[in-house]
């Protein structure tokens, strides 16, 4: 699965893991993507997303139907 939320379009970061003896090495921060399933009453069926927890909370805040517009406009297939 990828790690790319399709509502805030969050990525992986890439830093340093720091050992105690202060060597550093290569390391990815994923972010916490889930795959979730949402009704979207404008289009009368389930859409199965990739979100990250933040992009949860905008769909919590801005509701689904605005947000799946959004996606459609940008050329996302749902």
């Amino acid at each position: 699965m990828s790690a790319v939320c399709q509502v805030t379009g969050k990525r992986p970061g890439f830093g340093n893991a720091i050992s105690h003896s202060h060597r550093r090495t290569r390391r990815r921060f994923d972010p916490n993507i889930q795959r979730k399933r949402y009704w979207v009453p404008s289009l009368g069926r389930h859409v199965r997303l990739t979100v990250s927890t933040k992009g949860m909370r905008t769909i919590d805040k801005r509701g689904i139907d605005v947000v799946v517009a959004e996606l459609l406009a940008r050329g996302e297939r749902l």
